[in-house]
């Protein structure tokens, strides 16, 4: 029995069971999923039934953000046993392509990720991954931190994209889960102040009492204007070292680049419209470097599940409650009612 969460088109979904995976390769491992958190993307997919140019054509298993126990193992593997606690990286690339091959192999073209048409996600039974893109969870990690491995592997990433040193300011608009670890990261790097910036204020409450030196709810007023006036609250002085967008909104974006220092780094995080306004002649003079972000990379995963485990950051206040697995539709609906920060969904063989 393997039940699984599918979607069939915009706003159907169903319970149904699929066929157990079998190791097609030596180097995997079978796992029981125990949480699975749910992502905006996952949302997207309920509501539209797309995401730019993947189209969910056929019913596709949702889910991505998952924490699961090894129930049976390949003949190669090495690293892992039945019944170790792990974190699942849920996408597979080629390994063979030029990206694979450079170290960039969240940029592989050949990428087989969960939950992303035409590939089937992890909400569901059991799950076979390769060995070496499941992360063993030291005893202090409980499978429900677990679960928050992968938002947090987005946030380390794009962390690492902005090369934040001790010391230095760092800006990150939106306090969705992304922003939040965004700026928890930003902090344990060493960045002295972080400042969030949201249009909600309990959001922005709760960043203060997570991770954040300063808030700023943003106002419906010009992009220079918010820029100017986090700047002052904060005590930016010019700018910030560094500013990440988290949200994918356009007026976040345009403030962004009013609010980098001259010389400083602008990494875009969060995804939204195609095509924005964008203020081009901000980041001309400025001279600002300017990255993008997507998913996560070789070392991202495994710096992720040490945050986690060595304290420095608390992803279990993040979660605002465990839901059983048949309770997954009302989940996803209070998600996309922003009622909850992260919410996870027990695995179908969990008991809660």
């Amino acid at each position: 029995m393997n039940l699984s969460f599918i979607l069939n088109k915009p706003n159907d979904v169903q319970f149904s069971d699929r066929p157990v995976p079998t190791l097609q390769d030596p180097h995997n491992v079978l796992v029981a999923v125990n949480y699975t958190g749910i992502c905006g993307s996952d949302v997207h997919y309920w509501v539209h039934g797309a995401i730019g140019t993947f189209v969910v054509k056929d019913p596709m298993v949702l889910g991505h953000e998952s924490s699961a126990t090894v129930v049976e193992v390949g003949s190669a593997v090495k690293t892992l046993k039945k019944g170790d606690r792990v974190a699942l990286e849920p996408g597979y690339p080629c390994r063979r392509c030029q990206p694979c091959l450079s170290g960039h192999y969240n940029l592989c073209p050949d990428m087989k990720f969960a939950a992303t048409p035409p590939y089937d996600g992890t909400l569901t039974g059991f799950w076979a991954a390769p060995e070496d893109f499941c992360y063993k969870l030291p005893d202090n990690v409980s499978l429900q931190e677990g679960a928050l491995i992968e938002p947090l592997a987005v946030a380390v990433h794009i962390v690492r994209q902005a090369v934040i040193t001790p010391g230095q300011t760092v800006v990150v608009m939106g306090a969705g889960p992304v922003g939040l670890l965004c700026a928890a990261v930003a902090r344990a790097f060493g960045a002295s102040k972080v400042v969030s910036v949201d249009i909600i204020e309990s959001k922005l409450n709760f960043a203060k009492s997570f991770c954040s030196t300063h808030t700023y709810i943003s106002q419906r007023i010009p992009a220079e204007q918010n820029a100017a006036n986090i700047k002052k609250e904060a005590g930016l002085g010019d700018g910030a070292d560094v500013v990440i967008d988290a949200s994918g909104a356009e007026p976040s974006i345009q403030t962004s680049l009013h609010t980098v220092r001259m010389g400083g780094t602008y990494v875009q995080g969060g995804m939204g419209k195609s095509d924005i306004t964008f203020p081009i002649m901000a980041l001309c003079q400025k001279e600002v470097t300017a990255k993008g972000s997507f998913r996560y990379g070789s070392g991202d995963y495994q710096l992720a599940v040490e945050l986690v485990a060595s304290g420095k950051v608390d992803v279990k206040r993040l979660i605002s409650s465990t839901v059983k697995f048949k309770e997954a539709e009302d989940a996803f609906k209070k998600v996309k009612e922003g009622e909850v920060i992260k919410i996870l969904i027990a695995g179908p063989n969990e008991k809660i």
